[in-house]
């Protein structure tokens, strides 16, 4: 049985992937990245916003035409979407066999079997492991928690993802040791929000003491931290960043807005004032750190001032990069039942403007780093003899990329000097040298559960 897979949405959906195909590996499953050759496909859906649902819908209808070009015998949805509209997708998607919501993950293999598709006994064959897709083995992620306990009025993902819950210190540091043995020279940590990790499970250890022991417990040169709040910059994780040279100097801390009145309504947990002290405490303490944000234009109540000081804001700070995109109401949600007034024409307009605006602040700041020094990992080959890397401050498929005119080995690191900015958004550097790669650590505390070609996911 060949199974192909169609990922969509964030990265901890790319994390939950790498669990399925491991449940279906079990049962007898082998990947193919060839949709056209894949006996089922499974389509991980997202469901933030109503472009990512177009999308995940587009997706699975595309999928389904592979039972009749292909060799496809099911289609399946899974995910965040199919958690939230399951019996709208079971009436509007009669071509898709099966719909798995984030809480059934599961029973895929036991639901596959139902169909005849699967044979043998999923239940006793699964242990809980992660098979990898991708095409960079060197990049990893690695969810620390699940769920989230936010009540931004925006987001639907608590209602898809449930509360949140830290997975433990020994299962993350056991994971990240797998990932290690396997190549990964690149760890993302991912989840709702990093800087609630621990805070549910009362044994003390939060988001430092987690980034303290993967450094001790693991060699993995390149240790990167995505989606952390701004509430959860605090000394003490400061002060491990500063020290760890492992832990890059990069944070993506969504902000959503800059206006107090916008993140009032929005329900965020900042206010402007507070962003702009926790940013100024980051760089301080972490020189050359590159920051990520993400802001929603068109909010329920968004004037045209209120937009205005969103831009003067993002001019004063100067964000390294900034996703925006528009609002759309989600059901369920605190600001589906506020009036969407305003207009569709005016919320793509301003993001015109936001967009042109920070394109701007993104060529000053990328400017300021010609000359310096840094390293790069190194990604894959070029067709022109070089390769294609990335710097610290380039997190994997949307901060761009940097090349380099040596042929250097994938998941190689080494020290370049940054020496011009490329199309906007891309670099190209020289090499220096390249780095040696650090022996494995050996005082490991824990004993590995390994398994051919996988990574433990221990069943999350």
């Amino acid at each position: 049985m060949k199974v192909g897979f169609v990922t969509l949405g964030c990265d901890k959906n790319t994390v939950d992937t790498e669990r399925y195909l491991a449940e279906l590996t079990d049962c007898g499953g082998e990947y193919t990245a060839t949709l056209g050759d894949a006996d089922v496909i499974i389509v991980n859906t997202c469901g933030f916003i109503d472009a990512a649902k177009k999308e995940s819908i587009d997706a699975m209808i595309d999928a389904a035409r592979y039972k009749s070009e292909g060799s496809c015998q099911a289609v399946v949805g899974v995910g965040c979407m199919v958690e939230r509209h399951k019996e709208e997708l079971i009436n509007a998607l009669p071509e898709v066999d099966l719909f798995l919501g984030a809480s059934e993950s599961g029973r895929l293999a036991q639901e596959l079997a139902k169909l005849g598709i699967v044979v043998g006994d999923p239940v006793t064959l699964h242990p809980g492991v992660r098979v990898y897709t991708g095409d960079l083995p060197h990049v990893r992620y690695l969810k620390i928690s699940e769920g989230c306990d936010h009540g931004c009025a925006f987001c639907a993902i608590p209602l898809m993802r449930g509360r949140h819950r830290s997975f433990s210190l020994g299962e993350l540091v056991n994971e990240a040791q797998l990932l290690e043995l396997h190549g990964t020279r690149e760890v993302n940590l991912v989840a709702q929000d990093l800087a609630h990790y621990g805070r549910d499970r009362r044994d003390g250890v939060r988001l430092p003491e987690l980034l303290e022991s993967l450094v001790a417990e693991t060699s993995i040169p390149w240790i990167r931290m995505l989606y952390l709040y701004s509430q959860g910059i605090t000394p003490r994780l400061l002060e491990v960043v500063a020290r760890e040279n492992r832990i890059l100097p990069y944070l993506d801390m969504p902000m959503q807005h800059a206006a107090d009145d916008v993140l009032a309504r929005m329900r965020r947990p900042e206010r402007k004032r507070t962003i702009r002290e926790r940013v100024v405490r980051f760089r301080d303490a972490v020189p050359g750190v590159a920051i990520r944000t993400t802001c929603i234009v068109g909010f329920p109540g968004e004037t045209e001032s209120d937009f205005e000081e969103l831009l003067e804001f993002l001019e004063e700070i100067t964000f390294d990069r900034v996703g925006a995109f528009t609002y759309s109401p989600q059901e369920g949600t605190v600001a589906a039942a506020m009036v969407d007034d305003v207009p569709d024409a005016i919320k793509r307009e301003r993001l015109e403007r936001l967009t042109e605006l920070q394109r701007s602040i993104t060529a000053e700041r990328y400017d300021a780093r010609l000359g310096t020094t840094s390293q790069v990992i190194v990604d894959r080959l070029a067709g022109n003899g070089g390769a294609l890397a990335r710097l610290p401050w380039q997190a994997d498929d949307i901060d761009g990329i940097t090349f380099i005119g040596e042929p250097l080995t994938p998941g190689s690191i080494a020290a370049v000097k940054v020496e011009e900015v490329v199309d906007d958004y891309d670099f190209r550097a020289s090499v220096i040298r390249v780095e040696a790669r650090t022996a494995l650590v050996r005082n490991r505390t824990r004993v590995l559960p390994l398994v051919a070609q996988t990574a433990g996911s221990y069943g999350r």
